[in-house]
């Protein structure tokens, strides 16, 4: 992408103030101008960013998964594991430390799959999302609240997403990699 392309059509920020900030959420209020010269107040949101991980099994024919329950939605679905970044963290190395912490297996090779933002108009929100090989049980987990995790065929996955049973964004976009690949 040339810097003539990333020139046109950008909104212009003249400034931002923040109406609400906690650890978990900040809600402002953007001063901004569109291309073509409207200028009006736009409201944003940042949230902690997050990563993701899909563990595949030795055949890589199975995928580490939970059925949980998500109560802002109301919705129950499958899930892979994961979090948000401890400030310190590298965005691979929550996912791994997410995948020890919910299903009790390290994961010995991780590949990145893609960064992505879950509503890029309004929210900002970085999602890392990975898949985990070579993984093996070390303990039990110590997150109690994530579901309990299970060995999801990867040729039941195209069935899930299409039941509307797999509604996270980072799950969806793992898995999707993955029956891509």
């Amino acid at each position: 992408m040339g810097s003539a392309e990333e020139g046109q059509g950008r909104w212009v920020v003249h400034g931002e103030r923040t109406l609400y900030d906690d650890r978990w959420v900040r809600l402002g209020k953007a001063d901004i101008t569109t291309p073509s010269g409207d200028g009006f107040e736009h409201h944003t949101v940042t949230l902690p960013s997050a990563a993701v991980i899909a563990v595949l099994d030795p055949s890589g024919e199975h995928v580490l998964m939970s059925y949980r329950h998500r109560f802002v939605p109301d919705v129950w679905g499958w899930e892979l594991p994961g979090g948000l970044l401890d400030p310190e963290e590298r965005p691979e190395q929550t996912a791994v430390r997410e995948a020890l912490e919910e299903t009790g297996h390290r994961v010995g090779s991780v590949e990145h799959v893609a960064t992505f933002e879950p509503m890029i108009g309004t929210v900002r929100s970085p999602h890392h999302v990975f898949v985990g090989r070579d993984a093996e049980p070390v303990a039990e987990p110590t997150e109690f609240d994530e579901g309990v995790y299970e060995w999801v065929p990867l040729a039941r996955v195209r069935s899930l997403i299409a039941e509307g049973r797999i509604r996270s964004s980072g799950t969806l976009i793992a898995l999707l990699h993955i029956l891509a690949s």
